[in-house]
């Protein structure tokens, strides 16, 4: 790995555990509403992001989350879900099409979070859970593509990496 693709990667975790220790009290509960969430979509304009995304959210939950099986099942949802859209990336070249499809696969992929939260809180129904962290998700998602993609205008992210 190059030093350049490195430091990137090392802000974006540093970025992504920042941004996530603001919203704590609301990034960690059956609605998951963390805007920090919305470094997910960089893998769309270079896949190399996704080591940086998925070592912030190990750092986050190692350091903030108050649930130790976040390090498996927030980690393990951030990686399965990245890695789809990387491989649907390979296919689907249009960056607003890839934009809505990581949002659709990482909200479709909350099933994950709501398992971890129904082995922590078994009395918590679990389509409930998950619609509530989708929710969440999709909130945060959808309102990241037109920043992103605006971003990206001034920045260039694949450029950046």
């Amino acid at each position: 790995m190059k030093a350049k693709t490195l430091v990137v990667n090392a802000l974006v975790a540093a970025l992504y555990i920042a941004v996530t220790a603001l919203v704590a009290p609301f990034g960690f509960t059956n609605i998951q509403f963390r805007i920090s969430e919305i470094f997910n979509h960089l893998v769309v304009f270079n896949k190399k992001y996704f080591f940086g995304i998925v070592v912030g959210v190990f750092l986050s939950n190692l350091l903030l989350s108050p649930f130790k099986l976040d390090l498996i099942f927030g980690v393990a949802h951030s990686a399965i879900s990245l890695g789809i859209v990387i491989l649907a990336g390979r296919y689907i070249k249009d960056i607003w099409a890839l934009l809505v499809i990581n949002t659709l696969v990482f909200t479709f992929n909350m099933f994950i979070i709501a398992w971890e939260i129904k082995i922590i809180e078994p009395d918590t129904p679990f389509f409930l859970v998950w619609l509530t962290t989708a929710v969440g998700e999709f909130g945060v998602l959808a309102i990241g593509i037109p920043i992103m993609y605006a971003l990206n205008k001034r920045i260039n992210f694949n450029k950046l990496i």
